[in-house]
């Protein structure tokens, strides 16, 4: 299996603002500094502007169009509803907010796989597990090692065992599973703004992680991976450090992109070391990650699909 995909999928916000509904497991969810009409308009300028990143650098990108109605202020982060595995399987996800549950659409599933010509074998549907208040919100909750047929998966009211238990007998994946503590003494929300794993590389703030023996673990687990290791500090992860994405160009070139405040909170060395496995794609997204409490792994759905055989 790869790790790392040529083919990204985003969706562009119809509506974009400050989500009461997640706020409050959300430490990285500010309120809404302006008027919402302002606030969507700004919102897209950085959309496009991670779009056209990406793009000039040679990574394939499929856009979807979210919808006016029902009003979704989180569509942009499809990356919560939906992954795209390298053995056929789609899988969509239980998602705690009753507000982000019609950003799940067959209809971009489908984009996705007629416009990038991908064969999808089959769909998980796990969404159903709403209905026991039991969610697991996509790679947000889930950073995999492809590579290895494991995820890493802090639990938190967004990302439940029982639903990890269904997700490891569908992809027939190992899942390590541990708890972690924000400055606020709460879980952190998502996995994917602690963790980021690169085809050889992994960054962690290792020091969120409350149990000594789950941290070594954990630990262990991303050594003997083979990757090396660059820990973050909490200040950096407050800054989406390890809410970054490894991808491949056109031309088989690795790039790694994240936004420009994830840039700025990482000191030399650490950048020198990142850089060493692609080139960096620094994007600024100041009003996204502000409001809507993500960044750039969170916008960005990886398409790790097997291309269709043509007839």
């Amino acid at each position: 299996m790869s790790q790392i995909a040529g083919d990204v999928f985003l969706v562009r916000p119809c509506h974009f603002g400050s989500n009461d509904q997640t706020a409050s497991t959300n430490s990285f969810q500010m309120t809404m500094p302006e008027a919402p009409a302002n606030c969507w308009r700004q919102a897209l300028v950085e959309f496009d502007g991670l779009v056209d990143c990406l793009a000039a650098a040679g990574v394939r990108t499929l856009v979807g169009n979210d919808t006016q109605w029902p009003v979704k202020p989180d569509a942009v982060f499809p990356n919560n509803w939906v992954s795209f595995h390298g053995d056929g399987s789609v899988v969509v996800y239980p998602m705690a907010a009753p507000n982000r549950r019609p950003e799940r659409r067959l209809d971009l599933i489908r984009q996705v796989q007629e416009q990038g010509g991908f064969s999808a074998s089959r769909l998980v549907d796990l969404s159903s597990l709403e209905t026991g208040a039991v969610f697991l919100e996509g790679t947000g909750s889930l950073v995999f090692d492809h590579r290895n047929g494991l995820a890493f998966a802090a639990l938190s009211s967004r990302t439940h065992p029982e639903a990890i238990s269904h997700l490891k007998r569908e992809l027939r994946v190992d899942v390590i599973e541990f708890d972690t503590c924000d400055h606020r003494g709460r879980p952190l929300y998502h996995t994917n703004v602690m963790m980021s794993l690169g085809e050889q590389y992994a960054i962690v703030c290792a020091d969120v992680i409350t149990d000594p023996l789950e941290r070594r673990r954990v630990m262990d687990k991303l050594i003997s991976s083979g990757r090396e290791i660059i820990e973050i500090d909490y200040r950096q992860m407050q800054s989406f450090s390890a809410n970054v994405l490894q991808m491949t160009t056109a031309r088989r070139e690795p790039v790694i992109a994240m936004s420009a405040a994830a840039h700025a909170a990482l000191s030399t060395a650490q950048l020198t070391a990142l850089s060493a496995h692609g080139r960096l794609l620094a994007v600024p997204l100041p009003l996204i990650e502000a409001v809507g409490g993500g960044s750039v792994r969170c916008m960005l759905a990886d398409i790790l699909l097997p291309r269709a055989v043509p007839e």
